[in-house]
């Protein structure tokens, strides 16, 4: 190599600066591990596959709150591969829409720039995303039937997506299970006939917040409908197919959800095929409330774990519990004689729960013996004669008539089978305040108030909202003494949510016990939560007490 001379290098040094060979980055590249990170509204997108189609039921109180406060909570975000915008991640599209509102609004600077926590795109991105948004809009207002189904339908295509194969209903609800939104099978199959079925004939009604308990009577009722309407077509060469016949003659009824009247759907539904199939209304009438008391023993949940339903006979003078609401009363389903199951509840938010198990039958006995009630041979010889000589039903040791009693069945987003037992995977002070706020908010959607319970990380896990004064006084009677106990609960003071401190002593016993008046009571559904409510707090505030120690 040659040497080089000072005046070789002179001329490098004041040559023109190297030029980039290779291709430079137009941005930098979203982080691989979650990181605070500062967006504006516009580079901020919702969620494209939202479940919640309805305005939230608690938008103006939460826009109050931000337009007061700012944003306390803000929503996590991430970005699709590839993609321009971020979009909201588990939930938070109603808290952007806000942001929106209030920066068009106001032009403050504070509703316009958002700090975030980003968290990146994950492999099962759009599985992810999709069910981390109905677990959050669970817990955060709740979404009609027809809202989730939608999101249950959109999450099968996903899945179907993913395995390139097409999913049985069961296969569905065990991976919704192990992604966070556990669902029945039985469940899935009535959002499906929603969907499909329902969906295409009363939209107004289904969107307007059609309940559960409706959708499934009338998914019951066409499938009823439907047998019979096969058993007469055939015979009578029906030119009418059943599809067409059951979407036009529904379609009558698609109006407001408070107007809708099932019996009257069913009413006119037996007309129509009286008419077409040339049969009896009497007769078709009769047919169909055969087939649909078969189709409801037929689709509705075995409790979990049960094999072969017990035959023992219910205590003389049981009364089957109040239907709430759109609810028939079912009867009570016995559960095995060696073996109780365990609570079928399940937490949205957190992914992957363990399959429903059984617990050994005296290990969950001891688990049920608050305090022991002492006896003898001779004192339960002395019983055993008495009932003979009376001729009443002798008295069962505890042991071997617990297992045999009648279980105590909830339903909602955590369904109760059994109100005293918390099985392991439950006794954490986190998950006790997950299934104790979603009880609090199913206890107040029967006052209509369930938008008025938020969750929060300590205490009892949930808080109520402050409402204005003028708001709190036009609630009815029933929904302030509810809201009142529930604050109660909380541990908050009354006064400062602008409760009379006397309202819930002056009321508590007509909002138990309804001195005469059913409608004026918690439902037996409701109570039965409360009862769930209080075990799992006070198991809650042990664990409290023995961390602290």
């Amino acid at each position: 190599m040659a040497e080089l001379t000072p005046e070789h290098m002179a001329t490098e040094l004041l040559a023109n600066g190297f030029e980039r060979k290779g291709p430079s980055a137009t941005a930098l590249s979203d982080p691989i591990a979650d990181t605070p990170m500062v967006v504006t509204l516009d580079q901020l997108r919702p969620y494209d596959h939202d479940p919640r189609l309805k305005r939230n039921r608690a938008y103006d109180d939460i826009k109050a709150s931000i337009r007061e406060r700012g944003l306390d909570a803000p929503p996590a975000i991430t970005r699709r591969p590839g993609d321009e915008h971020f979009i909201v991640r588990n939930g938070g599209n109603t808290r952007l829409a806000i942001l929106r509102e209030l920066w068009a609004e106001t032009k403050e600077e504070r509703f316009f720039r958002i700090a975030c926590q980003f968290r990146p795109w994950p492999e099962r991105g759009e599985i992810v995303a999709l069910t981390g948004h109905l677990a959050e809009n669970e817990l955060r207002g709740g979404l009609t039937f027809i809202e989730r189904a939608l999101g249950v339908e959109k999450a099968r295509e996903f899945y179907e997506q993913e395995s390139g194969e097409a999913l049985s209903q069961s296969e569905l609800a065990r991976r919704l299970k192990a992604d966070g939104y556990p669902l029945p099978q039985s469940h899935i199959s009535r959002m499906l006939d929603a969907v499909h079925f329902l969906l295409p004939a009363i939209p107004n009604l289904l969107y307007g917040g059609l309940g559960r308990h409706q959708v499934e009577r009338l998914a019951v009722m066409r499938n009823a409908c439907e047998r019979v309407w096969a058993g007469h077509a055939t015979a009578r060469d029906a030119l009418t197919d059943f599809q067409s016949f059951f979407q036009d003659t529904l379609a009558q009824f698609d109006a407001a959800p408070e107007a809708f009247s099932a019996e009257r759907a069913l009413d006119e539904l037996i007309g129509q095929m009286a008419e077409i199939l040339d049969v009896d209304y009497d007769t078709l009438s009769l047919e169909l409330s055969e087939s649909e008391n078969r189709q409801r023993v037929l689709s509705s949940e075995p409790a979990p774990g049960t094999s072969t339903p017990s035959t023992t006979t219910p205590p003389h003078g049981t009364e089957q519990s109040r239907a709430a609401p759109g609810q028939s009363n079912q009867p009570p389903r016995q559960q095995p004689t060696t073996l109780i199951p365990q609570d079928g509840g399940a937490e949205p938010a957190v992914a992957g729960n363990d399959d429903v198990a059984l617990a050994p039958a005296d290990s969950r006995l001891q688990n049920h013996i608050v305090s022991q009630a002492p006896t003898t041979e001779r004192l339960r010889a002395i019983q055993q004669l008495m009932a003979e000589q009376m001729g009443d039903e002798a008295p069962a040791e505890f042991d071997a008539r617990v297992l045999q009693a009648i279980p105590v069945q909830a339903g909602g987003l955590y369904p109760i089978s059994d109100v005293w037992y918390i099985e392991p995977s439950l006794d954490e002070p986190e998950r006790l305040r997950l299934h104790i706020t979603q009880f609090a908010r199913e206890i107040a959607d029967e006052a209509a108030i369930d938008d008025h319970i938020e969750p929060i990380d300590d205490g009892i896990g949930f808080s109520c909202v402050t409402l204005p004064d003028e708001r709190l006084q036009a609630l009815p009677p029933f929904a302030r003494t509810a809201l009142a106990l529930l604050v109660s609960l909380s541990g908050e003071d009354a006064t400062t949510k602008g409760l009379d401190p006397g309202l819930l002593s002056d009321h508590l016993a007509n909002l138990l016990f309804g001195r005469g008046n059913p409608d004026q009571r918690l439902s037996d559904t409701a109570l039965v939560k409360l009862f769930r409510l209080l075990r799992l707090a006070r198991r809650l505030f042990d664990l409290e007490a023995d961390r602290v120690d």
